[in-house]
């Protein structure tokens, strides 16, 4: 490992917005605290004023994210534990021995390990490779993989080990045309990248609270359009029809079993809100911006290779490199310990990306910009590159 000095530099760069995002803005800290302090009571369990308080931070913040998704009906926005649970109540709760799906290979574990437990179920399980000379699937290679059996097509709207936007909009479209469901993974894309579900026509999108949106881990959420029926995973209390033993059909009800997270959910309603003051042209600029400066500055250094989107166009704020001769995780703890540079390396829960770029099993070092870093965070990180990869070559020539 190269011999770096550490710098006199106490500040965190903090560039692992990709895995949970960093700060989060103080109206989030401030309505959490308020919240646990003043309305901490079961929404929707009983009548008194912390219970019924409880409750209108859960319905705003469910009315603000069906906004910012254009969800036609707000209680088809149902909140989960994560983008995880998102996906597994998706996945599972719809397919059923026989089915076939068609997905990418890109995807998350939180994609791909469903999938594997459902094939052995006899679901069939169609993954489609980048077109020839592009970074995503075609249409038309998607539309030859479509047979009889085919349900559901799933898809990661961004790569989280190289930030590869995928066109969810044609795939939908696409869905749509040959009457199949279409669910989106929007993990690295929610609160940074518009996303409509009745335009791009998805009929499950699921998202996490604690990345682009700016809330805190334990939240995301699950949107379920009208053309899905969908078997609940958990059953349970849920405030309404009590007298009832079986689960209640209504939503969100039918899926929200047990209490809800509601100083988490505060969290997000605040993080949400938040961004739509910014607004997210706002903030996509600015982490598009940063990720460009990001990408032209290590292109410049000697021993680093670099994995991206072919076309900057088609880039969200997560990118990873090597360093020749180096293993990423030797990297990233320099980059913690000398530079106090805190970035993800490894295979970022997602073997299968890591296949189809030649990284696996080592994978990279994943640098992940958002929305509170600034162009003097980049900089230094281009620095601490290029002094790691000099030393790096000096090593290399004794």
């Amino acid at each position: 490992m190269p011999n770096i000095s550490a710098h006199n530099n106490n500040k965190i760069v903090y560039l692992d917005n990709a895995a949970t995002s960093w700060p989060k803005p103080e109206s989030v800290y401030r309505a959490m605290d308020s919240f646990i302090r003043t309305k901490a009571g079961n929404p929707g369990r009983g009548g008194h004023s912390m219970a019924a308080a409880a409750k209108d931070v859960v319905d705003e913040t469910r009315m603000l994210a069906a906004r910012l998704i254009n969800a036609p009906e707000i209680n088809r926005v149902i909140f989960t534990f994560n983008c995880t649970d998102s996906i597994n109540m998706g996945l599972k709760g719809l397919l059923k021995p026989g089915d076939h799906i068609i997905t990418d290979c890109i995807s998350h574990n939180s994609v791909s390990r469903p999938l594997v437990k459902l094939e052995r179920k006899d679901v069939r399980v169609t993954r489609v490779k980048p077109s020839p000379g592009a970074d995503y699937p075609s249409v038309e290679d998607i539309t030859v993989a479509i047979n009889d059996r085919t349900r559901l097509l799933i898809f990661t709207h961004a790569s989280n080990v190289n930030g590869v936007i995928q066109p969810v909009a044609e795939y939908g479209k696409l869905a749509r045309q040959y009457n199949l469901l279409f669910m989106v993974d929007s993990a690295q894309t929610a609160g940074i990248f518009p996303i409509d579900v009745q335009e791009y026509n998805i009929d499950l999108l699921a998202f996490s609270g604690h990345k682009g949106l700016l809330g805190p881990a334990g939240t995301g959420c699950l949107y379920i359009g009208d053309r899905v029926k969908l078997d609940s995973l958990r059953e349970g209390g849920t405030g309404s029809y009590s007298e009832l033993l079986d689960q209640p059909e209504t939503l969100p009800d039918k899926y929200e079993s047990g209490t809800l997270n509601g100083v988490g959910i505060c969290g997000l309603g605040s993080g949400i809100q938040y961004i739509l003051g910014e607004t997210m042209v706002k903030i996509q600029q600015h982490e598009r911006n940063l990720t460009a400066r990001l990408i032209e500055g290590l292109q410049q250094i000697k021993g680093i290779k670099i994995y991206t989107a072919r076309d900057i166009k088609y880039q969200a704020p997560v990118i990873s490199c090597n360093i020749a001769g180096y293993d990423p995780g030797d990297i990233g703890n320099i980059l913690d310990h000398a530079f106090n540079i805190k970035v993800r390396t490894g295979l970022h829960c997602a073997p299968l990306a890591h296949e189809s770029l030649g990284t696996f099993p080592s994978g990279t070092i994943r640098l992940s910009p958002g929305y509170y870093n600034t162009e003097g965070d980049i900089d230094r990180t281009i620095a601490a590159f290029a002094k790691i990869a000099a030393t790096t070559k000096v090593m290399g020539t004794n």
